[in-house]
This record gives structure tokens, C-alpha cells and sequence, in this order.
């Protein structure tokens, strides 16, 4: 023992033994496992290795790389508070450099944050993970037949969700920790670091306990079908509801003091203030404002209820779902004369050619259906409603009331967001690498590459789909926006203006995203390389800033004369026969490759026939 410990230390090679001394040795034998353990590995496997969360199959490094990125804002946040906390002169310019600490409620806002953002992360992540918690048709058919106790079962998925939330919790919140007590130098350093941690992870759990309790709320109440009709769109609300509260932070900062001083319906009903209440309270003592013991109370007791409840409504949901997997879906009967209609309707307008009604009927069937699809869908629904919402709210302190307003600017630049959102979130669908099952059919029928023209009709046709929907959403978006307007924006010349914005950035902004793009959707080659995941947000992050810059120039510009809305149109229309003709280019050149051979062989390996 001492030998190998002095190797482990010199970071040495393991000794070579001679064959006599290893045949003596006998066969080495693998530690005995029990059924549980078993388990236990496979389901935290599933969480890592299921098609919803890598489309690749490399998904332990993805994960161990997106656990990591999640403390990063926590600790990058932390540092950052160091000359906040050790001011000298000329910095911080927030307040005078008297060499003392930042002012009470600027120390509050400091632990609002850090509560806030355990709450944002563990609710998003559970809502990322949200169809991996219950058994699939898979589980169902591989598990069912072998002589493993079905409670046996459940305790080990039990257990596996228990493990990912607690580790993702960690991971989330252990890097500020360490940096924390030294960026602020709490006068009693055991009390910040108990109030901190279990402020953080009475936040964190509460997020992913409620989010559990109510999808296995909807599970048991609604059954499989009409949870799947639904789940997309709870997704998708969660999500932006979750992303809101995060992107508002600056403007809930400026009027937390008057919240929790007013002691308000809004204070006491805002679950991040409650674990603001429980920091306070376990950092202050008796000292603690009343408000903040109330705050604290409300908070244990949310996350003991929503614990109970999620185990509570968990295994009925268990049970429910596991019986209508093995019993089958009801098949329905008849036809939707409303989806018939207007299928006649697209074939006999945007989908006039064999070729683009392949494609429509191709996306319809796989994008809504395919979890990693509705995943795709639901957070970049999020993120842009989010990024909407807290580009149109303000909050506003008078007289210790807290009112909210909103900003006409916002308005502006939101449908641009809008535009920008749904136009990414559908390209990013449509051009993923996973779920290719389907691509031999197009491999078989038009080659591989394609005749110019099928390409360019089945391209035409996904990019035809994307402005369809765009379309439709920023004119929801437009007229609800114009709803709620202030009185400025509620004329119909800029109710118009906003119309033109809007359809005109779906048209460039479809062009341009699909500029590149050179195979029909779901049939794309996967990347031989890993993609760069910094220069990807790179790339978002210098672009999307002139998305709500260019809104509201735009349509300040458009209200002034009728002729600048004439102009806007003609640069849209010039703007999409240029980037036409250049996508034109871009499908002719991948069509003179030569037919790759070894995309034959890759074939028939998906068919199963070698």
C-alpha cells in the first residue's frame, strides 16, 4: 500500500508484473453491484445520454461543460463585488469611497441576486429535463420483462432525480461560495456563509420541486395525450416566466428596498424574496427587520410544501404514466375538417409542387413530435418572450409604491425581438443533427446532392414554412402589443409601421439565416467537428444588439412620410432577391460534388441492411 501511495503521489507509471506473479493472481473480478445500483446508473445515464439532451451521443462532456458554465455568472458576479466591498478612490462611482462597506440595501441587493439566480437555474434546468423524469415507451419495453421489482424501479429513478437536481444545485451555487467571504468580508463570517447556502438552496430546491410537483400534477390530472397537447406550451411559459424574472433583476433591484419595506402583496408573494428573507434573517440575528422574519417563515414552509407535494403527486403520476405506455394510446377516428381546409389551402397556394408539400407534411410531422424539437421550440419561445418582457417593463418608485409601466422604446424594439426569435428558434429546429432517421427517403429518391432544382424547391419550401410562422407570430405580437400600448402607439399609423417593421425583418432575417443552409430539413450532414460553442455565441452576441437598436430607428423613421415606408419596402425587396440569388450560388456549387459513396453505405447501415 505505502508503494502505491508513493506512485500516486510521483505520478507514476503502474508497475509491470511478470506473467507467473499475474497468473497467481488469478482473474480480477468486478465488485459485485446490487439491482438498485444498476439502476441508478442507467437512469443517470438516460438523463445524459437521452437524444433530448445530445443529439451526438458525446453528452457527459456536454453536461460536465454546461454544470460548469452554470456557476460561472455566481462566481464571475462574486469577483466582481470585490471593489464594491474594498473601495477606493474614484471606484466604485456608485457611492463615495469612504472606505467603508457599500450601503444596507445595496448588500441586500447583493444577496437578492445570488438567491434569485439559484431559483432561474434550478427551474430551468428542471424544466430542460422535464420529459427525462418519467419512464418512456423504451423504459417501458426494456425493464418491464426482466425480474426487477417495480418498486425497486421507482426508487432508483427516485434516486437519479434526486442525484442530478443535487448536483446541479452544487454546481450552480459552490463556486460563489468560495470566492464570496473574501470579495465581502462579512463581519461574522459563519453566519454569511449558513445564511448564503441555506438561502441558496432552499431557493434552488423550491424552484425544482414545484416545477416537479406541477408536471406530475399534469400527468396525473390530464393523462399522456392531453399532457403532450399542452406540454410544449407550459414549457415554453415556465421558461419565459423564469427568464423574465432573471432579465428584470436591474430593474427589481432599483425598487427592493421600497418591496420589502412596504411589506406588500408583491413582496410577499415574490418566491425569491422569500429566500432574500431567509438570508437576511439567519445573517442578522434578532437584528433582522420584521419583514424579513415573515419573509423566512413563508420561504421553509413553501419548500417543505412543494417538497411534500412533488412526493406526494409523483408516484401517481408514476403509475398513470407507466399504465398508458403499456396500454397504448387511444387511436382517433375521423378527420380535423379544420387542418383538412387548410391543407387545401396551402396546396393550392405555398405549396403548389409535389416537393414543397413533401417537405410540409415532413416538418409538420417530425418538428412538433420529436422531443428534442419541442425543446428547441419551447426555449427559444422563452427567451424570446422573456427578452420581450423585459424590454417592455419598468418599474418606477413614488411615494414608496412601486408602479409599472411601459416603455413605448420597448414596444418598438420588442418586434424586432420577436422577428429575430422565431426566425433563430425555427432554423435552429430544422437544421439540427439529430432524429435523421427519416433523411434516407430523400437520399433514395433525389440523390445525394440533389438535382439543383428539388434542392432548391425543398429549401424553398422550409424556408417558406419559417416566414409562414414568423409572419403569423409577429402579427400576434403586433396587435397585442398595440393592445396594451401607451397612448402614443395606439393610432393606426403606428400600429401600421410596426406591421411593416415586423414582416419586413422576417423576410431578411429568414434570407439571411438560411443563407448558408444547403440540404432540405432533418436531412442535413452531421458536423465532422465539434462546433465552437464560444465563437456560436459570439456571433449571437454582436448581432442581436442591432436587432432593438435598428427596431426602434426603423419604425420612429417609418411614422415621419408614407414615401419612407415605400423605401423600407423596396430595400426589403432588393435586400431578398440579393440574398437569393447568393443562396442560388451557394446550392449550385454543393451540387456539382461529386455523389458521395460513402453516404450509400451510411445508408443502408440506418436501414438495417448490413
Amino acid at each position: 500500500m505505502k508503494g502505491e501511495f508513493q506512485r500516486l503521489l510521483m505520478m507514476a507509471e503502474p508497475e509491470v508484473l511478470p506473467l507467473n506473479e499475474q497468473a497467481a493472481r488469478g482473474m480480477e473480478r468486478a465488485p459485485e453491484r446490487s439491482q438498485f445500483s444498476h439502476l441508478l446508473q442507467l437512469f443517470l445515464e438516460r438523463f445524459f445520454n437521452h437524444e433530448s439532451a445530445s443529439p451526438d451521443g458525446d453528452a457527459k462532456a456536454r453536461v460536465v461543460l454546461i454544470a460548469l458554465a452554470a456557476g460561472i455568472p455566481g462566481l464571475m458576479v462574486a469577483v466582481y463585488l470585490w471593489p464594491v466591498y474594498h473601495p477606493f478612490r474614484g471606484w466604485p462611482p456608485v457611492h463615495p469611497s469612504n472606505g467603508g462597506p457599500p450601503p444596507y440595501w445595496l448588500q441586500v441587493n447583493h444577496h437578492f441576486f445570488f438567491a434569485l439566480y439559484s431559483f432561474v437555474v434550478m427551474g430551468i434546468a428542471t424544466v430542460f429535463e422535464w420529459d427525462l423524469f418519467f419512464p418512456d415507451l423504451l423504459d417501458v419495453i426494456v425493464l418491464k420483462p426482466l425480474p426487477v421489482a417495480e418498486i425497486r424501479t421507482f426508487l432508483a429513478r427516485v434516486a437519479a432525480i434526486g442525484v442530478l437536481l443535487g448536483g446541479l444545485l452544487f454546481d450552480a451555487n459552490f463556486l460563489a461560495v468560495l470566492v464570496l467571504p473574501a470579495a465581502t468580508d462579512p463581519p461574522n463570517i459563519v453566519r454569511f456563509l449558513v445564511g448564503h447556502v441555506a438561502a441558496v438552496s432552499a431557493s434552488g430546491v423550491f424552484a425544482a420541486t414545484s416545477i416537479l410537483a406541477l408536471e406530475g400534477a399534469l400527468v396525473a390530472v390530464l393523462g399522456e395525450r392531453w399532457f403532450r397537447r399542452f406540454s410544449l406550451l407550459f414549457q415554453g411559459l415556465l421558461l419565459a416566466a423564469l427568464l423574465i424574472v432573471l432579465l428584470l433583476f436591474p430593474e427589481l433591484s432599483g425598487v427592493t428596498p421600497a418591496l420589502l419595506q412596504s411589506g406588500g402583496a408583491l413582496a410577499r408573494w415574490f418566491p425569491p424574496f422569500w429566500f432574500v428573507g431567509i438570508y437576511q434573517r439567519l445573517l442578522e440575528g434578532p437584528a433582522a427587520l420584521p419583514v424579513y422574519r415573515e419573509l423566512a417563515r413563508m420561504g421553509w414552509t413553501a419548500t417543505l410544501f412543494s417538497t411534500a407535494l412533488a412526493m406526494l403527486v409523483y408516484p401517481l403520476a408514476y403509475v398513470r404514466r407507466v399504465r398508458q405506455l403499456v396500454e397504448g394510446a387511444a387511436v382517433r377516428s375521423g378527420r380535423n375538417r379544420v387542418k383538412e381546409l387548410l391543407r387545401r389551402l396551402q396546396n393550392a397556394t405555398i405549396a403548389r409542387t409535389p416537393e414543397r408539400r413533401a417537405i410540409f407534411q415532413f416538418i409538420g410531422q417530425t418538428v412538433f413530435r420529436v422531443p428534442r424539437y419541442r425543446i428547441y421550440l419551447a426555449l427559444y419561445g422563452g427567451v424570446g418572450l422573456s427578452a420581450v418582457m423585459a424590454t417592455v417593463l419598468r418599474f418606477t418608485e413614488a411615494n414608496r409604491q412601486v408602479q409599472v409601466r411601459l416603455s413605448a422604446d420597448g414596444i418598438r424594439a420588442s418586434i424586432g425581438l420577436v422577428a429575430f426569435w422565431v426566425v433563430v428558434g425555427l432554423r435552429a429546429a430544422l437544421v439540427s443533427p439529430s432524429q435523421q432517421q427519416g433523411r434516407w427517403v430523400f437520399r433514395a429518391v433525389h440523390g445525394n446532392p440533389p438535382q439543383f432544382r428539388i434542392a432548391m424547391e425543398g429549401i424553398g419550401a422550409a424556408k417558406t414554412w419559417v416566414l409562414l410562422w414568423a409572419l403569423i407570430v409577429t402579427a400576434g405580437a403586433c396587435m397585442g402589443l398595440r393592445a396594451i400600448a401607451p397612448h402614443e402607439l395606439r393610432n393606426w399609423g403606428s400600429f401600421f409601421s410596426l406591421a411593416v417593421l415586423g414582416a419586413g425583418m422576417c423576410v431578411v432575417m429568414t434570407e439571411i439565416l438560411f443563407l448558408r443552409v444547403k440540404t432540405v430539413p432533418f436531412a442535413g450532414e452531421p458536423p465532422r467537428e465539434e462546433p465552437n460553442l464560444a465563437f456560436t455565441l459570439l456571433k449571437y452576441f454582436s448581432f442581436f444588439p442591432l436587432v432593438p437598436f435598428l427596431s426602434v430607428a426603423a419604425e420612429r423613421w417609418l411614422e415621419q412620410n408614407a414615401w419612407h415606408t415605400a423605401m423600407v419596402l423596396a430595400l426589403v425587396a432588393g435586400l431578398r432577391w440579393t440574398l437569393r440569388w447568393r443562396h442560388r450560388v451557394v446550392v449550385k456549387e454543393q451540387g456539382m460534388l461529386p455523389d458521395a459513396e460513402d453516404g450509400r453505405s451510411e445508408l443502408f447501415t440506418q436501414l438495417g441492411l448490413v
